[in-house]
């Protein structure tokens, strides 16, 4: 009996170890605030990797290995997209690592958007013009 429950407890704790990952060692991406404004303030600003806010904000995303984009966007106003680059310095045994992100704050100045173009519609005919009044007839010359 005390093998049986020496396999099953052996066979149970090998289990354990197959789910194993060295994933689990990794940390998550740091967290960098992104400061984002633009000009008329008050526009959506969106990024690539999902956070949004109202300008002018500041908003904490993982910073990616790669750079992301700021997409503003305002009623009456064409859309901007901004690229943003993360630089990320490794330290050394004196200093810890850092990330920057570029340009920073991440700025977009929004222009008008063009005004719609004036719809095909055929022009109304104009209205005539009031009937003149009739000219006098020519008095002829010798009736009386």
């Amino acid at each position: 009996m005390r093998r049986v429950i020496a396999i099953a407890v052996t066979g149970a704790s090998l289990a354990g170890c197959s789910s194993f990952s060295l994933d689990s060692f990794k940390s998550a991406p740091p967290l960098v605030k992104v400061a984002l404004e633009s000009t008329p303030s008050g526009a959506d600003a969106t990024t690539s990797l999902g956070p949004a806010c109202k300008t002018p904000c500041s908003i904490d995303v993982p910073a990616p290995d790669a750079g992301f984009s700021v997409t503003f966007t305002s009623p009456k106003f064409q859309p901007v997209t901004v690229p943003v680059q993360v630089i990320r310095n490794p330290g050394d045994f004196s200093s810890p690592p850092t990330t920057v992100i570029e340009p920073s704050p991440v700025f977009a100045e929004l222009q008008p958007a063009a005004p719609p173009p004036k719809s095909m519609r055929p022009k109304k005919p104009k209205a005539p013009k009031a009937a003149a009044a009739p000219a006098p007839a020519p008095v002829q010359a010798g009736t009386r």
